[in-house]
């Protein structure tokens, strides 16, 4: 079995006015011998990652696997911070992203080219089993490659759905925002319905949302409690912030 720790929640929100949010989930798994991360961040997040990581006794030297759900900057950079690492990823996802010039688009390009020549990179198929129970599933629309993971020889087998399905909205109206393309997307959400449902209580950890399990009448219900904020400077005073809580919605 593995311990699974969500060291960083992902958010379920995009900024309005400048750029991405990218407020994504991060996962620790210890077990089998192996310290694994499902997905890694981005650069602002790399202050609360360290901290997290230092909290459950992690030091980057002793992460194994970094698993990336697909090579967007918001979920891949950060894999530079784990030396001793292996790198999963899909084979559609790197064929794809190293192909892409650079431009006004999510994928940081010179990371990808870097990637590319990493020594210890594996390149995963649809369907292939890797390390202790894991399966990955070609689920394309956000991007061509994007896998959703699923782990099994838990109590509860686990889907990490990345952002294939980003949050639980994405889930329940079974339409996606920021997809390449809709169609393949809608088809890749019943992918993941069908992981959730094969066996009761399993896990859905997306890619920007808090971790779900389906109720006894087949709906998403949250499991934890969300936790975002921001503060601001709008007085003359730097002892003065302003605090905003966004937990909640406020309609």
């Amino acid at each position: 079995m593995y311990r699974i720790d969500v060291l960083i929640q992902g958010y379920p929100g995009k900024s309005l006015c400048h750029g991405g949010l990218g407020w994504s989930t991060i996962a620790l798994l210890r077990g089998h011998d192996r310290t694994i991360l499902i997905d890694v961040g981005a650069f602002a997040v790399r202050p609360e990652f360290g901290k997290q990581l230092a909290a459950a006794g992690v030091a980057p030297e002793a992460v194994t696997d970094v698993v990336l759900t697909h090579a967007h900057w918001d979920h891949s950079v950060n894999y530079t911070l784990f030396p001793n690492a292996a790198v999963w990823i899909g084979r559609v996802e790197m064929d794809w992203a190293t192909g892409v010039p650079a431009g006004f688009n999510p994928l940081p390009e010179l990371y990808v080219a870097d990637l590319a020549r990493h020594p210890k990179l594996h390149l995963l198929e649809d369907g292939e089993q890797f390390l202790d129970g894991f399966t990955a599933h070609l689920c394309p629309g956000h991007t061509p490659g994007c896998l959703v993971y699923r782990l099994e020889g838990n109590d509860f087998p686990v889907v990490f759905s990345g952002d294939a399905a980003k949050n639980r909205a994405e889930m329940l109206s079974l339409a996606t925002d920021m997809t390449m393309d809709a169609a393949a997307s809608r088809a890749s959400l019943d992918r993941i319905w069908s992981l959730w449902r094969q066996v009761p209580g399993t896990l859905l950890i997306p890619g920007h949302d808090l971790t779900m399990r389906l109720d006894d009448a087949g709906r998403p219900e949250f499991i934890g409690q969300r936790r975002a904020g921001i503060k601001a400077w709008f007085s003359e005073d730097l002892e003065v912030c302003q605090e905003f809580d966004i937990t909640e919605p406020r309609f």
